[in-house]
């Protein structure tokens, strides 16, 4: 059973994204909150498997959700996922550094809503490549961040490949055609390379990739 938690202050909203929800046999809505103080305190109350973030809320905003999540031990199972009404722009940049595993714009059709709901449940990232050339898009005209490069020099010739193609928005499937490997030692290769850069989860790998140099965007 997928444990979900919903955080956004319009009721209306909320509702509708909870009838939906419930209607699946394999997920369960643990928990609602109006606003981002009260849904990181069903967080650790409930300890979902998703949680449900609007990303522009009163008291905490989303944004500050997803990193206090992220840094809490406690909360490493919980995968944040932003809601939003402007598609992807710099707030949600700032919950992808953050540690969210992706966003959802809050128009989706109920099929993908509840594909990505299921996604990042297993621990993958929401991010499809279009998302991915956004995301490099913002990266053309930002300074690499020296910090951010802790843990390279530990990556292997091959897990610094699969980062490569990871931060495309590739598949570990596709990563596992483009090596010529298997799929299960593609996702060998960037699971130690998560655990290597401390990354919490494949978006923020992209994110690492980029801010450290590991890989530059296109026509830098």
């Amino acid at each position: 059973m997928i444990r979900v938690l919903l955080v956004d202050d319009q009721r209306l909203l909320r509702s509708g994204f909870r009838a939906l929800l419930d209607m699946e046999d394999d997920i369960e809505v643990v928990a609602e909150a109006g606003d981002g103080a009260e849904g990181l305190a069903l967080a650790t109350e409930h300890l979902p498997d998703v949680a449900l973030v609007d990303i522009r809320m009163p008291v905490v905003d989303g944004i500050e959700v997803t990193r206090r999540i992220a840094a809490d031990p406690a909360l490493a199972g919980v995968h944040v996922v932003i809601l939003t009404n402007y598609g992807f722009d710099e707030y949600v940049f700032d919950a992808l550094r953050a540690g969210a595993a992706g966003f959802l714009v809050k128009d989706i059709v109920p099929e993908d809503f509840l594909h990505a709901v299921r996604v990042a449940a297993r621990g993958d990232a929401l991010l499809a490549p279009s998302i991915t050339r956004k995301l490099i898009s913002r990266y053309v005209a930002r300074p690499l961040r020296a910090d951010a490069a802790k843990g390279l020099e530990e990556l292997t010739n091959r897990e610094r490949e699969a980062v490569a193609l990871v931060a495309q928005g590739l598949s570990n499937d596709e990563v596992a055609d483009r090596m010529v490997i298997s799929p299960l030692t593609a996702k060998t290769h960037v699971n130690r390379a998560m655990t290597k850069l401390h990354a919490r989860d494949r978006a923020q790998l992209v994110v690492l990739a980029y801010e450290s140099g590991l890989v530059e965007p296109p026509d830098r």
